[in-house]
Protein backbone atom coordinates (compact mmCIF):
# COMPACT_ATOMS: atom_id res chain seq x y z
CA UNK A 1 0.00 0.00 0.00
CA UNK A 2 1.21 3.38 -0.93
CA UNK A 3 0.87 6.77 0.53
CA UNK A 4 1.92 10.58 -0.83
CA UNK A 5 4.50 13.02 0.24
CA UNK A 6 5.68 16.20 -0.41
CA UNK A 7 9.66 16.23 -1.29
CA UNK A 8 12.03 18.93 -2.27
CA UNK A 9 14.20 18.28 -4.99
CA UNK A 10 17.09 20.08 -6.44
CA UNK A 11 17.29 21.74 -9.86
CA UNK A 12 20.17 21.97 -11.91
CA UNK A 13 21.97 25.50 -12.46
CA UNK A 14 25.00 26.75 -14.37
CA UNK A 15 26.15 29.14 -11.19
CA UNK A 16 27.72 27.15 -8.44
CA UNK A 17 25.09 25.95 -5.17
CA UNK A 18 26.62 25.96 -1.74
CA UNK A 19 25.21 25.63 2.04
CA UNK A 20 26.67 27.34 4.36
CA UNK A 21 26.98 25.91 7.81
CA UNK A 22 28.21 26.63 11.36
CA UNK A 23 28.56 24.94 14.04
CA UNK A 24 24.80 25.06 15.36
CA UNK A 25 24.00 23.32 11.96
CA UNK A 26 22.63 24.99 8.57
CA UNK A 27 22.37 28.76 8.67
CA UNK A 28 21.61 29.61 5.45
CA UNK A 29 23.53 29.79 1.81
CA UNK A 30 25.99 31.57 0.00
CA UNK A 31 23.95 30.80 -2.90
CA UNK A 32 21.24 29.26 -2.15
CA UNK A 33 20.59 25.63 -3.87
CA UNK A 34 17.60 25.86 -6.16
CA UNK A 35 14.56 23.06 -4.97
CA UNK A 36 11.18 22.01 -6.29
CA UNK A 37 8.45 20.78 -4.44
CA UNK A 38 7.36 17.62 -5.49
CA UNK A 39 4.34 15.17 -5.08
CA UNK A 40 6.04 11.59 -5.16
CA UNK A 41 4.68 8.07 -4.60
CA UNK A 42 5.72 6.23 -1.57
CA UNK A 43 5.78 2.46 -0.47
CA UNK A 44 5.73 1.30 2.92
CA UNK A 45 8.55 -1.28 3.10
CA UNK A 46 6.80 -3.15 5.57
CA UNK A 47 4.30 -4.62 3.12
CA UNK A 48 7.10 -6.43 1.07
CA UNK A 49 7.18 -4.75 -2.11
CA UNK A 50 10.69 -4.18 -1.74
CA UNK A 51 13.44 -6.93 -0.74
CA UNK A 52 16.61 -5.20 0.72
CA UNK A 53 19.66 -6.93 0.96
CA UNK A 54 22.24 -4.52 1.39
CA UNK A 55 24.65 -5.90 -0.41
CA UNK A 56 22.99 -5.24 -3.16
CA UNK A 57 20.61 -2.34 -2.57
CA UNK A 58 22.96 -0.45 0.46
CA UNK A 59 19.86 -0.45 2.80
CA UNK A 60 18.51 -2.72 5.12
CA UNK A 61 15.99 -2.13 8.24
CA UNK A 62 17.15 -3.93 11.06
CA UNK A 63 15.52 -4.62 14.63
CA UNK A 64 18.57 -3.56 17.02
CA UNK A 65 16.84 -2.38 20.67
CA UNK A 66 19.54 -0.07 22.35
CA UNK A 67 20.35 -0.17 25.90
CA UNK A 68 20.81 3.27 26.31
CA UNK A 69 19.33 6.88 26.22
CA UNK A 70 20.41 8.77 23.63
CA UNK A 71 18.65 11.79 24.35
CA UNK A 72 20.49 12.22 27.49
CA UNK A 73 22.64 15.73 27.22
CA UNK A 74 25.08 14.10 29.46
CA UNK A 75 26.61 11.81 26.72
CA UNK A 76 27.18 8.96 29.39
CA UNK A 77 25.16 6.83 26.64
CA UNK A 78 27.78 7.52 23.81
CA UNK A 79 30.70 4.64 24.42
CA UNK A 80 27.74 2.04 24.87
CA UNK A 81 25.80 3.07 21.34
CA UNK A 82 28.84 3.25 19.45
CA UNK A 83 29.45 -0.20 20.87
CA UNK A 84 26.40 -1.44 19.67
CA UNK A 85 26.65 0.25 15.96
CA UNK A 86 29.85 -1.63 16.11
CA UNK A 87 28.91 -5.07 16.59
CA UNK A 88 25.75 -4.13 14.68
CA UNK A 89 27.54 -3.20 11.75
CA UNK A 90 29.81 -6.38 12.15
CA UNK A 91 26.99 -8.37 12.01
CA UNK A 92 24.35 -7.04 9.31
CA UNK A 93 26.98 -5.77 6.95
CA UNK A 94 29.94 -7.60 6.87
CA UNK A 95 31.84 -4.55 8.26
CA UNK A 96 35.58 -5.74 9.57
CA UNK A 97 36.10 -2.31 11.20
CA UNK A 98 33.72 0.00 11.92
CA UNK A 99 34.48 3.88 13.30
CA UNK A 100 31.88 5.77 14.40
CA UNK A 101 32.63 9.65 14.19
CA UNK A 102 29.57 11.28 14.46
CA UNK A 103 25.85 11.60 15.82
CA UNK A 104 23.17 14.24 14.93
CA UNK A 105 20.00 14.52 16.79
CA UNK A 106 17.06 15.76 14.64
CA UNK A 107 13.68 17.36 15.91
CA UNK A 108 10.72 18.51 14.09
CA UNK A 109 10.13 22.07 15.71
CA UNK A 110 10.42 24.95 14.22
CA UNK A 111 12.85 26.10 17.17
CA UNK A 112 14.97 23.23 17.20
CA UNK A 113 19.35 23.73 16.65
CA UNK A 114 18.88 20.31 14.07
CA UNK A 115 15.25 19.90 11.86
CA UNK A 116 15.51 17.02 9.84
CA UNK A 117 16.92 17.70 6.07
CA UNK A 118 13.69 18.29 3.61
CA UNK A 119 16.00 18.54 0.44
CA UNK A 120 16.45 15.14 -1.48
CA UNK A 121 20.51 14.45 -1.14
CA UNK A 122 23.27 11.77 -0.64
CA UNK A 123 25.68 12.34 2.34
CA UNK A 124 29.16 12.45 -0.04
CA UNK A 125 30.93 12.93 -3.61
CA UNK A 126 33.57 10.69 -4.41
CA UNK A 127 36.24 13.48 -3.94
CA UNK A 128 34.75 14.66 -0.47
CA UNK A 129 34.61 10.65 0.61
CA UNK A 130 38.34 10.22 0.13
CA UNK A 131 39.11 13.58 1.81
CA UNK A 132 37.14 12.66 4.85
CA UNK A 133 38.98 9.00 4.75
CA UNK A 134 42.21 10.82 5.39
CA UNK A 135 40.92 13.65 7.71
CA UNK A 136 39.55 11.01 9.96
CA UNK A 137 42.76 8.10 9.71
CA UNK A 138 45.93 10.22 8.40
CA UNK A 139 47.00 8.84 4.84
CA UNK A 140 49.23 5.71 6.14
CA UNK A 141 45.54 4.01 7.98
CA UNK A 142 42.93 5.46 5.14
CA UNK A 143 45.80 3.34 2.82
CA UNK A 144 44.70 0.09 4.90
CA UNK A 145 40.90 1.05 4.41
CA UNK A 146 41.30 1.25 0.68
CA UNK A 147 43.01 -2.39 -0.08
CA UNK A 148 39.95 -3.43 1.38
CA UNK A 149 37.29 -1.53 0.38
CA UNK A 150 35.57 1.12 2.59
CA UNK A 151 32.19 2.98 2.98
CA UNK A 152 29.99 5.87 4.64
CA UNK A 153 27.73 4.39 6.34
CA UNK A 154 24.82 6.07 8.42
CA UNK A 155 23.04 4.12 11.03
CA UNK A 156 19.25 6.05 11.84
CA UNK A 157 16.82 5.82 14.84
CA UNK A 158 13.86 7.30 15.96
CA UNK A 159 14.39 8.69 19.77
CA UNK A 160 11.16 8.45 21.78
CA UNK A 161 8.30 7.13 20.16
CA UNK A 162 7.10 5.95 16.76
CA UNK A 163 7.46 8.41 14.14
CA UNK A 164 4.18 9.53 12.88
CA UNK A 165 5.16 12.35 10.84
CA UNK A 166 7.90 13.39 8.91
CA UNK A 167 9.72 10.00 8.48
CA UNK A 168 12.95 9.40 6.82
CA UNK A 169 12.41 8.18 3.02
CA UNK A 170 14.93 6.88 0.63
CA UNK A 171 14.75 6.05 -3.22
CA UNK A 172 15.15 2.96 -4.87
CA UNK A 173 18.78 3.16 -6.30
CA UNK A 174 17.84 0.87 -9.19
CA UNK A 175 15.22 3.17 -10.13
CA UNK A 176 17.99 6.04 -9.99
CA UNK A 177 19.77 7.79 -13.44
CA UNK A 178 23.38 8.70 -13.43
CA UNK A 179 22.08 12.39 -14.64
CA UNK A 180 20.04 12.80 -11.79
CA UNK A 181 22.88 13.46 -9.20
CA UNK A 182 24.44 17.00 -8.95
CA UNK A 183 27.01 18.13 -6.37
CA UNK A 184 26.41 20.94 -4.28
CA UNK A 185 28.96 22.56 -2.26
CA UNK A 186 29.35 22.62 1.84
CA UNK A 187 30.98 25.64 3.54
CA UNK A 188 31.86 25.02 7.00
CA UNK A 189 33.94 27.01 9.28
CA UNK A 190 37.24 25.01 9.01
CA UNK A 191 36.87 23.07 5.68
CA UNK A 192 35.23 22.41 2.50
CA UNK A 193 32.74 19.33 1.61
CA UNK A 194 30.01 18.05 -0.62
CA UNK A 195 26.61 16.41 -1.11
CA UNK A 196 25.20 15.39 -3.91
CA UNK A 197 21.73 16.49 -4.68
CA UNK A 198 19.04 15.06 -6.53
CA UNK A 199 16.90 16.36 -9.56
CA UNK A 200 13.63 14.99 -9.65
CA UNK A 201 12.82 11.98 -11.82
CA UNK A 202 9.55 10.20 -12.56
CA UNK A 203 10.98 7.20 -12.47
CA UNK A 204 11.77 7.68 -8.98
CA UNK A 205 10.66 4.51 -6.95
CA UNK A 206 10.02 6.41 -2.98
CA UNK A 207 9.93 3.97 0.10
CA UNK A 208 9.90 4.10 3.47
CA UNK A 209 9.31 1.67 7.11
CA UNK A 210 5.75 3.01 7.97
CA UNK A 211 5.98 4.26 12.07
CA UNK A 212 9.14 2.93 12.92
CA UNK A 213 9.89 2.63 16.69
CA UNK A 214 12.79 3.39 18.66
CA UNK A 215 14.07 -0.47 18.21
CA UNK A 216 14.22 -0.28 15.01
CA UNK A 217 16.79 1.35 12.65
CA UNK A 218 17.81 1.97 8.82
CA UNK A 219 21.04 1.08 7.95
CA UNK A 220 22.39 2.89 4.63
CA UNK A 221 24.98 3.57 2.66
CA UNK A 222 26.17 7.40 1.36
CA UNK A 223 29.29 5.97 -0.16
CA UNK A 224 31.13 2.56 -1.21
CA UNK A 225 34.43 2.77 -2.56
CA UNK A 226 33.59 -0.69 -3.92
CA UNK A 227 30.74 0.55 -5.95
CA UNK A 228 27.66 -0.40 -3.74
CA UNK A 229 24.93 2.30 -4.44
CA UNK A 230 24.92 5.27 -2.01
CA UNK A 231 20.74 6.28 -1.05
CA UNK A 232 19.23 9.01 -1.62
CA UNK A 233 16.92 10.62 1.01
CA UNK A 234 14.91 13.27 2.80
CA UNK A 235 12.43 13.90 5.35
CA UNK A 236 9.05 13.21 4.06
CA UNK A 237 5.79 15.35 4.49
CA UNK A 238 3.30 12.69 4.14
CA UNK A 239 -0.42 14.28 2.51
CA UNK A 240 -1.55 11.39 5.51
CA UNK A 241 0.62 12.65 8.33
CA UNK A 242 -0.18 11.64 11.52
CA UNK A 243 -0.12 13.86 14.74
CA UNK A 244 1.78 12.09 16.99
CA UNK A 245 1.96 13.22 21.10
CA UNK A 246 5.78 14.17 20.54
CA UNK A 247 6.86 16.13 17.26
CA UNK A 248 9.46 13.35 14.83
CA UNK A 249 12.65 13.28 16.85
CA UNK A 250 15.72 11.06 15.57
CA UNK A 251 19.45 10.23 16.09
CA UNK A 252 21.21 9.94 13.06
CA UNK A 253 25.00 8.51 13.58
CA UNK A 254 27.53 8.39 10.90
CA UNK A 255 30.10 5.59 10.49
CA UNK A 256 33.01 4.71 8.49
CA UNK A 257 33.74 1.22 7.94
CA UNK A 258 36.22 -1.05 6.30
CA UNK A 259 35.50 -4.28 4.33
CA UNK A 260 38.01 -7.24 4.20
Amino acid sequence: MGVTARVNYHIKSVSPQAFLVDADGLKGSLVAPELVNKTVNVQDARNGEFKFAFNRDGIVFNASPTKVNVADESNDWRRIYEEEIQRLLKKEIGAQEVIVFDHTIRIDEPDAVRRPARNVHSDYSQSVAEQRLVDLLGENQAERFRNGGFGFVNVWRPIGSPVKSSPLGFIHPGSMQPEDWMTIDVVYPDRRGQVLGVAANRKHQWFYLSEMHPDEVAIFNVYDSRGLPQLAHSALDLTQDGTGPEPRKSIESRTLVRYN
